[in-house]
């Protein structure tokens, strides 16, 4: 059988609709002390946030730029919207929220979602959130779920103005410093100490206007012995200009206390992603991070965790597709820094196309962790022969008595597994997509049903019906 070489791009019709934005209020585009002050003021920020987004933008403007991946040389500052404001104001019934906003999420089945299998839902579309809610049973047992505006001029603003942006400091990196700047939307979630939130809570993150960013800050606080899991989706349509993604997730995980963190990423492919994203653990807490990225043009994004009490635990399982025009630099860092504590990382590369996968990983282990252990396993496919896929793993052990680990595989899809599979009946493009599902499935069984089939039904997209 005659070895495939290339796989074309796909119509991504399904995220890729679009609405006028001519309605919404915009700033002008670029970055200056100005536009950060008329962004403070359409958010009515208390005056320590109006001096920390000015703050950040000093630091903005004098850390180099040092990323050490793919290039960013097609994002230009000077170009980029910081916030978009809907004509609309945030509702907590549905049937408020202006028609085309609310079809745009309809399409994307977040009514529905909510509906079926989900304690509470956030919605971001551009600079802000449109529609906060959560169950009345969820909330009776002190759950806080709001907009993290409206938590900072409420009774939770001493907590907000504690814990904002101490995970991810802005001299942590430089667009770091431009989040604590142009800040924009997010969700604040607080569990009190033994509660068990078993129904998920979501937000849902949706750009749509071209030339802009989304900054969404999302802080949770779980506290002692209380178990939450957040699913975060997002989506954008596709333009011929940038767009930039640059949110942040600072996650505070208290003793004995447990956070899933679940996301399926799927922004369009002229989309800067340049998340970050952070957890600190004490004693026998759990952070477990579910990750799938399937879109942007280029990524950087390394969910971090930070286990700072005995036997606390990190647990990441990722997998991320690149296809035509994609650079995807992904991957954890963990930090192992109190006794017994363990971390293990689990993912798997899918590039075709010509796409490249760049899988890095930062494994810390102090002084101060005897009697840990860290594994990191990574497996990578390429569909094709035009598409690449590398490992940079990374560890700095300064215990003597811990147990660390680290393994890669890199390989293609087998003509003889394929030609087996059309022996059975399937097509070559179904054989591809079934072996391309079923490399991904230890991330898809990790994630609630409704969001494991979505994050097939991507796959197949990618691969059914694309064969050149």
């Amino acid at each position: 059988m005659k070895e495939k070489t290339h796989i074309d791009d796909i119509n991504r019709s399904i995220y890729d609709f679009r609405f006028s934005d001519e309605n919404a209020y915009k700033v002008n585009s670029g970055l200056t002390p100005d536009i950060v002050k008329q962004i403070s003021e359409e958010k009515g920020d208390p005056e320590w946030m109006r001096e920390f987004r000015l703050k950040s933008l000093e630091i903005f403007n004098r850390i180099p730029m040092t990323l050490a991946g793919p290039s960013i040389e097609g994002l230009n500052m000077d170009n980029i919207v910081t916030y978009v404001r809907p004509n609309t104001k945030m509702h907590a019934d549905w049937d408020e929220v202006p028609e085309e906003i609310k079809e745009t999420f309809e399409r994307l089945g977040i009514p529905q979602a909510e509906r079926e299998s989900l304690a509470g839902v956030g919605a971001q579309y551009d600079s802000e959130l449109v529609y906060h809610n959560i169950r009345e049973d969820v909330a009776a047992q002190g759950v806080i779920y709001t907009d993290i505006e409206s938590a900072l001029h409420g009774p939770y603003a001493e907590m907000i103005k504690e814990h904002f942006m101490k995970l991810i400091p802005p001299t942590d990196h430089k667009f770091a410093a431009l989040h604590g700047a142009v800040w924009s939307g997010g969700s604040f979630v607080y569990v009190p100490k033994g509660v068990s939130v078993e129904i998920p809570l979501q937000s849902y993150f949706r750009l749509n206007a071209p030339g802009a960013g989304q900054f969404e800050h999302t802080l949770i606080i779980v506290d002692e012995g209380a178990y939450l899991h957040f699913i975060e989706g997002c989506s954008a349509p596709k333009y011929n200009i940038a767009n930039l993604h640059a949110g942040a997730v600072e996650l505070f995980v208290g003793k004995n206390a447990k956070i899933r963190y679940s996301t399926i990423e799927n922004w369009s492919k002229n989309m800067y992603n340049l998340n970050t994203k952070r957890a600190i653990v004490e004693e026998g807490g759990s952070i477990e991070w579910v990750s799938g990225s399937f879109g942007s043009h280029v990524s950087y994004l390394y969910p971090m965790s930070i286990l700072n009490g005995r036997g606390a635990k990190s647990e990441f399982t990722g997998v991320t597709f690149a296809g035509k025009d994609q650079d995807l630099d992904t991957g954890c860092k963990v930090v192992l820094n109190a006794p017994e504590t363990t971390s293990y990382v689990n993912t798997r590369s899918i590039s075709k196309d010509g796409g490249i996968n760049t899988f890095r990983s930062s494994v810390v282990v102090t002084e101060k962790a005897k009697g840990s252990k860290s594994a990191v396993s990574c497996q990578s496919l390429m569909v094709d022969n035009i598409s690449r896929s590398d490992t940079i793993p990374a560890m700095d052990i300064r215990c003597a008595d811990c147990d660390v680990g680290h393994e890669a595989t890199i390989g293609r899809i087998s003509d003889d597994t394929v030609f087996y599979l059309m022996s059975r009946g399937l097509s070559e493009e179904e054989a591809r997509a079934l072996i391309v599902s079923g490399f991904a499935d230890n991330v898809s069984k990790e994630l609630p049903l409704e969001y494991a089939v979505e994050m097939n039904n991507l796959i197949r997209l990618e691969m059914v019906g694309v064969i050149g």
